[in-house]
């Protein structure tokens, strides 16, 4: 901001693209329908996704990708474990720790919610190609060249 005088023009179209970006990709309908299509809370598909695309987690590398704590990390793979879609087994190299695996049927489900959540919103889809390509060298330009593979 420029200082006590407000925003600038050119800051407050930023702030707005920014917010436009934000309702466009922070799509809670499409989490919604995540959770509904899987009967499981976002945050459960959510690790079940890290897990399926991390073989062989640790208890703590898992809550450092899922940004919880390690106690929050045990209640999730507790309950995903009761419902079949991961498993602990033991350490190959540490018999202290354990690593968590998702089993065939939560791979599956991973999958599953991960092409949900890949399909674009409608908004999106029915952009003219022009647009579409448009919008992709501007975000092409602004990405800091990491594949975007496991959005939330």
């Amino acid at each position: 901001m420029s200082g006590d005088r407000g925003p600038t023009p050119e800051e407050e179209a930023t702030g707005r693209a920014w917010q436009l970006l934000c309702e466009l990709v922070l799509d809670n309908v499409r989490r919604r329908e995540v959770s509904d299509t899987l009967g499981l809370s976002f945050g459960r598909i959510k690790a079940l996704r890290r897990i399926a695309v991390h073989p062989m987690l640790t208890m703590g590398e898992l809550a450092a990708l899922l940004g919880i704590d390690a106690p929050a990390t045990t209640v999730a793979v507790d309950d995903l474990e009761t419902r079949g879609l991961v498993e602990r087994r033991p350490h190959p190299t540490d018999r202290r720790a354990k690593v968590v695996v998702a089993t065939t049927r939560g791979t599956s489900m991973a999958r599953q919610a991960q092409a949900i959540l890949n399909r674009p919103p409608e908004r999106l889809a029915a952009l003219p190609p022009g647009d579409v390509a448009e919008l992709l060298r501007i975000l092409g330009g602004m990405s800091d060249g990491e594949a975007a593979g496991e959005p939330d």
